[in-house]
């Protein structure tokens, strides 16, 4: 187990918590932008001297102390700082953007909380055009990392083409989800997961039989998320907390 369980960083419950997108552990002062010192000091009403944590969403906390509770440009006195490394075994979600952005948006949610090291958002035959806001779709799962007291955030990729990504060369486990009648398919936990994974999801409407061919041609087996008909936000998640279970039970082992 020795380098793949990354260290579990100091949180602490009590203290409110917030991302900077910059940590330099080696600078004793901080410098918040505008928007999270106008919840700190205008939202929670955070004085000089009391104490938050921050991350940079790349493994760094502070513990830190208030200096200066200006609305647009708060200071704190960095007081400890720990990293916790990135885990080796990494659990990648390939998944259809959806014509409803707020199902998206609830499926990055979600699926940060969990912990998914990287998203991978598709664009399938049959994904319904809309309008991707990155910026947008950053800020969720920000605030999902946050929520959820972590200190390393998942990796958001660009939209890419269904079949320019399948030909990719991933030296992982690799697993297609798709809803047709398939006697090669499996379910997740029957495979042991000793390396990194990733999990095709498709679209309303499920991949096209041309979509899965081509995925089983390049290596990725068919499994099923179980007995019912999911969308594709819920698969995400189910898949996202199926190779969470399969990856921590390999660990074990």
């Amino acid at each position: 187990m020795e380098n793949t369980m990354k260290t579990i960083a100091p949180f602490n419950m009590s203290l409110p918590f917030f991302y900077t997108e910059h940590i330099n552990p080696t600078e004793e002062t901080i410098h918040l932008n505008e928007d999270t010192s106008k919840h700190i000091v205008q939202v929670l009403r955070m004085k000089e001297g009391e104490k938050l944590q921050l991350t940079d969403g790349k493994g760094n906390l502070l513990t830190a102390s208030i200096i200066n509770a200006h609305k647009k440009n708060c200071t704190a006195r960095k007081l400890s700082h720990t990293f916790s490394p990135a885990n080796d075994i990494h659990k990648t979600i390939a998944i259809s953007l959806i014509k409803n952005n707020s199902r998206f948006e609830w499926f990055l949610e979600k699926s940060t909380e969990i912990g998914v090291t990287k998203i991978i958002p598709l664009l399938c035959d049959r994904t319904e055009k809309q309008h991707y806001r990155s910026d947008r779709m950053k800020g969720i799962i920000i605030s999902a990392m946050i929520q959820s007291k972590q200190c390393r955030m998942p990796e958001l990729t660009e939209p890419v083409r269904f079949t320019n990504f399948i030909t990719t060369s991933l030296d992982i486990e690799k697993y297609i989800a798709h809803c047709e009648s398939d006697q090669e398919k499996r379910e997740i936990p029957a495979f042991k997961k000793r390396s990194s994974s990733i999990i095709l999801i498709g679209p309303e409407g499920d991949f096209t039989n041309e979509e899965i061919v081509m995925a089983k041609s390049n290596g990725f087996l068919p499994v099923s998320l179980g007995n019912t008909r999911l969308r594709t936000e819920t698969a995400g998640v189910v898949a996202s907390v199926l190779l969470n279970q399969g990856i921590s039970h390999s660990l074990q082992e």
